[in-house]
C-alpha cells in the first residue's frame, strides 16, 4: 500500500469492480478514455481475472480518498508496458467518482504513483498519451511536470472529429519529490 496524505493507492479487490462498472459507463468519466462501447459486469470480471497473468507491477492500482467516513474507493491508477532494460513505463489514472473531481485527488495519486516508479522500481522515464481536448488532465500533467514530447496528428476519433493525442513525459530527475 502506498499512502499519501488524503490518499492512498492499494490492490484492488473483486468488490470494486460494480463501481468500475458503473463509472466506464459514464460518459463524463470516459471523456479522456479510450472506451467507447458500454462495459458489463462480467466484461470486468473476466479483466479482474486476468489481472493474476501480469507482473505485479503492471496491476492497476486502486485510488482511495480518506473522508469523514473511512476510506472511500474514488478510482484507479496503473504503470503499463514496462521496460526493464530502458526503465520506462507508460502510466494512466482514472477519478470515476465526480464528486472528488477538482479536489487534489488525481495529482496526490499521480505523485504517489510516480514516486513509487521512480524511487521504488527505479524507472527512468514515465509518459502517457492524453487526447488534446481533455485540458483538465493536460493542466494536471504540466502542474505535476510532465512535458510534451510529441504530437500524434488526429490520432483518436472523438464525438464525430478527430483529435490530437499528445504524448507526454517525465523523467526521474525532473520528478519533485518534495510535491509528494
Amino acid at each position: 500500500m502506498i499512502v499519501g496524505k488524503r490518499v492512498r493507492l492499494r490492490a484492488l479487490h473483486r468488490d470494486d469492480l460494480p463501481r468500475f462498472v458503473a463509472w466506464f459507463n459514464d460518459p463524463d468519466v470516459i471523456h479522456g478514455l479510450d472506451t467507447v462501447y458500454p462495459m458489463r459486469v462480467e466484461d470486468e470480471e473476466a479483466w479482474f481475472a486476468a489481472l493474476s497473468e501480469r507482473h505485479a507491477a503492471e496491476r492497476p492500482l486502486s485510488i482511495d480518498v480518506y473522508n469523514e467516513s473511512g476510506w472511500v474507493h474514488v478510482g484507479s491508477c496503473n504503470l503499463n508496458d514496462l521496460d526493464w532494460r530502458v526503465r520506462k513505463a507508460e502510466i494512466g489514472i482514472a477519478i470515476g467518482d465526480k464528486s472528488y473531481w477538482d479536489q487534489g485527488v488525481g495529482a496526490e495519486a499521480m505523485r504517489l504513483m510516480l514516486g513509487h516508479a521512480f524511487d521504488t522500481l527505479n524507472l527512468n522515464r514515465v509518459y502517457l498519451h492524453v487526447y488534446a481536448h481533455n485540458e483538465r488532465a493536460i493542466h494536471l500533467y504540466a502542474k505535476i511536470g510532465f512535458r510534451e514530447e510529441g504530437r500524434l496528428r488526429q490520432d483518436h476519433f472523438f464525438q464525430g472529429q478527430y483529435v490530437d493525442t499528445l504524448v507526454i513525459g517525465i523523467l526521474n530527475g525532473e520528478f519533485q519529490r518534495d510535491a509528494v
